[in-house]
This record gives C-alpha cells, sequence and structure tokens, in this order.
C-alpha cells in the first residue's frame, strides 16, 4: 500500500493566498465585489483547500487537516452569504452579525496560531496575521469604520502575499531538495523542510 503522498500544503497555501490577496484588494478600496472575487473564493480559495485538508487527513497531519478544510469552508460560507440574498434564498446579513462572525474566526485562528509554533516562521507570521486580519475585519463591522477596513485591507493583502510566497518557497525548496527561497525553519523540527501547513 502507498504511504508516501505528494504535499499538499502548496495546493492550500496558494488557493489561500490569492483569494485573500483579490479580497483585500476590494476591502482596501480598489474595486467593488464582482463575480471574480466570488468565484475565486469557491473554487480556489474553497475547493482547493478542502482538497488539500482531505490530503493531509491521508498524510495523518491533524493541524493541517483542520486548518485547510476549516478555511476552506470559510470561503464557501463567505460565498453563500453574498449570493443566497441575491437569490432571494435568505435576507442580506447586518454588518454587526457579520462582526460576530468575522471575531468567532479570529479566535479559530488565534488558538491555531498557537500551534504553528512548532512550525518554519513565515508560516507563525501567516497566523499571527490572519488573527489580526479577522480582529479587524470584525472591528470594522462593529464600528463601520471605512477607515479600519481599509487598514484590515492592507494588512489582509501582506497575509496573502506571505501564504504565495510559501507556497512557491515549499514547491522550489522540495523540488531541489535544498532551501531556495528561505521560510525560517526552526532548528529543532521532526517534520521535513519541505513540509508545511497552513490556510
Amino acid at each position: 500500500m502507498q504511504t508516501n503522498f505528494a504535499n499538499p500544503a502548496p495546493l492550500g497555501l496558494m488557493g489561500f493566498g490569492m483569494t485573500t490577496v483579490l479580497l483585500n484588494l476590494h476591502n482596501a478600496g480598489f474595486f467593488e465585489i464582482s463575480a471574480m472575487i466570488l468565484a475565486m473564493g469557491f473554487c480556489y480559495g474553497g475547493l482547493a483547500q478542502i482538497i488539500a485538508g482531505i490530503m493531509e487527513y491521508r498524510r495523518n497531519n491533524t493541524f493541517g487537516m483542520t486548518a485547510f478544510l476549516s478555511y476552506g469552508l470559510f470561503w464557501w460560507s463567505l460565498v453563500l452569504t453574498l449570493i443566497l440574498p441575491k437569490l432571494g434564498l435568505a435576507d442580506p446579513t447586518p454588518a454587526n452579525y457579520m462582526g460576530w462572525y468575522l471575531l468567532m474566526w479570529g479566535v479559530f485562528t488565534l488558538f491555531m496560531t498557537l500551534g504553528t509554533f512548532k512550525y518554519n516562521r513565515v508560516e507563525q507570521a501567516i497566523f499571527s496575521g490572519l488573527t489580526l486580519l479577522f480582529f479587524l475585519l470584525a472591528w470594522r463591522d462593529f464600528s463601520g469604520s471605512e477607515l479600519i477596513g481599509k487598514i484590515a485591507g492592507f494588512e489582509g493583502i501582506l497575509v496573502g502575499c506571505l501564504a504565495i510566497y510559501l507556497a512557491m518557497a515549499t514547491i522550489l525548496n522540495e523540488q531541489f531538495g535544498r532551501e531556495i527561497l528561505p521560510i525560517g525553519q526552526p532548528k529543532l523540527r521532526p517534520e521535513p523542510i519541505t513540509d508545511s501547513v497552513a490556510l
């Protein structure tokens, strides 16, 4: 029976990273929500991370499975929150309710961040930054502050770019069998250098 599976982390990281950058370009005020962001959220941010999470289950990686499946389903739930009212299947969600939704994801991400302390420094920065992003977005929705929303947008772009960088570093480092792009490996770490997980 085959037990040596490909590393699904780059797939999940790219799905998260690219979709996060696009959504937060909107949050920063560069363009409005459109089918492009919704499609990315459903397909690459959502489905790609769900696939990666199922693959992490096969690799016996509880953290990776929980992270990728949770954030993949986050994207699906966010897309549904936006499109169900357009289809007449649900009422629009008030900003205050969205604040609670984002706050709960921030609390979840805060605890997941604790689990990254055994992983590389880029991974730690991604989860720490994502925790801050969820709390900033919740603050925006509770307060109605456009300024907080823009700050969150720029911070989210940075988080997404970090995820893209880690995905590319993981692929290239694994492909060449050495560190091509540095990711700040802990000195004492049981996993191989190419292994990483994120959202």
